[in-house]
C-alpha cells in the first residue's frame, strides 16, 4: 500500500485548503504589490466558519469624496472564497450571503479562488447573477 491510501480524506482535504489558500496569496502578492492578505484559519490552521476566507485589503490613495477625509485614511477591500481539490462551489445562497457580506462592509469586489493540485489555478469574480466569471489577478488588483 502506499502513504497516500493511508491517508484519510479529511487530512487530504485539510492540506488541500492550505495550500490552495497560500497559492491564492502568492499569486494576490505577484500582481497587485499594494495589496496585503489576512486569512482566517482556525485551531491549527484549520478551515473555519465563515463564507470568507481570505480578505484582501490597500490603502485607497486617491482623493476621497467627502472633504473630512484625506488620502490614505480609507481602503479598498475584496472578499475572497478559497476550494481546494474537489470542493463544491457555492451554491445560490452562498452567493447571495457574499454579496450582503461586501455590502455590510463596502467591499470594492469578492472573489473565488480555485485551485486543483498540478491542474489550475483561477481566480473568479461574483457577478450580478450568482455567476461566477474567471478574472486574471491582475484585472481583480489593481
Amino acid at each position: 500500500m502506499t502513504t497516500s491510501s493511508l491517508t484519510p480524506p479529511y487530512v487530504k482535504a485539510h492540506a488541500t485548503g492550505r495550500w490552495a489558500e497560500t497559492i491564492c496569496r502568492v499569486l494576490g502578492t505577484r500582481t497587485g504589490r499594494r495589496w496585503r492578505f489576512a486569512s482566517f484559519r482556525g485551531k491549527n490552521r484549520a478551515e473555519w466558519r465563515g463564507a470568507v476566507d481570505v480578505i484582501a485589503i490597500r490603502k485607497r490613495t486617491s482623493q476621497p469624496a467627502d472633504a473630512i477625509f484625506k488620502r490614505g485614511d480609507l481602503f479598498d477591500i475584496i472578499l475572497i472564497q478559497v476550494k481546494g481539490g474537489a470542493a463544491r462551489g457555492p451554491s445560490g445562497d452562498d452567493c447571495a450571503r457574499l454579496r450582503k457580506i461586501a455590502a455590510y462592509y463596502h467591499a470594492k469586489d469578492v472573489a473565488q479562488f480555485q485551485w486543483k493540485k498540478a491542474k489550475s489555478s483561477q481566480f473568479f469574480r461574483l457577478k450580478r447573477r450568482p455567476q461566477w466569471v474567471e478574472v486574471e489577478p491582475a484585472d481583480l488588483f489593481r
